[in-house]
C-alpha cells in the first residue's frame, strides 16, 4: 500500500511518511515507568497525533495497554457534567474497539453519580487489566468550566489508587499547560492560574518541531517508496518556511507530490518548496496562506500534554 504525506488526523506507519516521536519527546518512556502524573505541551496543528503512535508501540511491546482517547465530545455539554462523561464514556469504548486487541478491550462501564463517571470507569479498566494501564487524553483544553474542573478533580481522586486501582500513568494532551485552561468557554482571560485543582503532575514537556535533519529524513521516505529525490536545496527551503512545524512539512510535502505522482518523477528542487497551488483549486500549501498564524515565518505556538 502506497504511503503519503498526512496533513489530518493520526498517522499510521503503514500509511504515512512518520519520523519517530520518541526521539521528539525523549522523556516520555522514562515518565511512564516512574508512574507520572504529569504535564507536556506539543505544537498547534501538528495534525500529526503522535501519541497515537506512542500508544501503539507501548501497546505492541507487550508490558503495558496503552490508548490514545479523546475528551473533546464532552465540550458539547458544557453546563452537564453528567452528559459530558456520558458522551466521552461512549466515545472512549467506540477508540478502545478500534485500537486496541480484543483481550485488552475495557470492561462495561460501571454504574455511577454524574461527577464520578469517568473515574470509575478508569478504576474499573484498571482493576481488569492484564497489563498496567497508560492512557494519553487528548484535548483536554476543549473542555471549559465545571465538566473541566470535575475532569481534573476526578483524575487526581484517583491519584493515590494507582497503579492497582487507576491507570498506571496518565497524559492531558492539547495546545495549553494545565495552569492555562479555560475556566469559562469564550473567555480567554478567565484561566485556572494554577496546577490545582490538578496539583499531581509531574512536569510540562513541548513538543519540539522537525530538525532539519528529520525533514531530510521524511521526504527521504517519499523517495524511497516513489523513486523521487529531493534536492539538498529543497530540505533547506523546505526547513527555511516552515520551521520544522509538521503539520507545514507535510503540507509542503503533499502540495509537491500530489497523489499518483509517476514512480520515476525527476528531482524536487528548492523552488517545489515555494510552489503554491492556486486557493480555488484547494491545493494543500493554499491552506497555508489561508492560515496567517501558520504562514511560513511566524510561530507555531506551544500547545499542551498532561500526564
Amino acid at each position: 500500500m502506497p504511503r503519503w504525506f498526512n496533513v489530518a488526523g493520526p498517522c499510521a506507519p503503514e500509511r504515512n511518511y512518520m519520523v519517530a516521536v520518541t526521539r521528539r519527546l525523549p522523556r516520555v518512556r522514562r515518565l511512564i515507568e516512574q508512574q507520572p502524573t504529569s504535564s507536556s505541551t506539543r505544537r498547534v496543528r501538528s495534525a500529526r497525533r503522535p501519541h497515537s503512535s506512542r500508544s501503539r508501540e507501548l501497546t505492541a511491546e507487550g508490558r503495558f495497554t496503552a490508548a490514545l482517547l479523546s475528551l473533546e465530545v464532552g465540550a458539547a455539554f458544557p453546563e452537564d457534567t453528567g452528559a459530558a462523561e456520558l458522551a466521552i464514556l461512549d466515545a472512549w469504548r467506540g477508540a478502545a474497539r478500534a485500537r486496541l486487541p480484543d483481550e485488552l478491550q475495557p470492561p462495561p462501564w460501571p454504574e455511577s453519580a454524574p461527577g464520578r463517571r469517568l473515574g470509575a470507569a478508569l478504576q474499573a479498566w484498571s482493576r481488569a487489566s492484564s497489563r498496567p494501564l497508560v492512557l494519553f487524553l487528548d484535548e483536554i483544553d476543549a473542555l471549559a468550566g465545571e465538566v473541566l474542573i470535575s475532569v481534573l478533580r476526578q483524575l487526581r481522586d484517583g491519584y493515590p489508587s494507582r497503579p492497582g486501582d487507576f491507570p498506571w500513568a496518565l497524559a492531558l494532551v492539547g495546545l495549553r499547560d494545565v495552569r492555562d485552561y479555560k475556566v469559562s468557554q469564550g473567555d480567554s482571560r478567565r484561566v485556572l492560574g494554577t496546577a490545582s485543582p490538578f496539583n499531581i503532575k509531574d512536569r510540562s514537556l513541548t513538543l519540539r518541531n522537525f530538525t532539519p535533519e528529520e525533514v531530510a529524513e521524511l521526504y527521504a521516505q517519499h523517495t524511497t517508496d516513489t523513486g523521487q529525490s529531493f534536492t539538498p536545496e529543497a530540505w533547506a527551503r523546505a526547513f527555511e518556511l516552515t520551521q520544522g512545524q509538521p503539520w507545514l512539512v507535510n503540507a509542503l510535502g503533499k502540495a509537491g507530490h500530489p497523489p499518483r505522482q509517476p514512480r520515476r518523477a525527476p528531482p524536487r528542487g528548492a523552488s517545489a518548496a515555494d510552489h503554491r497551488p492556486d486557493p480555488r483549486r484547494g491545493g494543500a500549501a493554499a491552506g497555508l496562506c489561508r492560515r496567517p498564524p501558520l504562514c511560513p515565518g511566524s510561530r507555531a505556538g506551544p500547545g499542551a500534554v498532561v500526564w
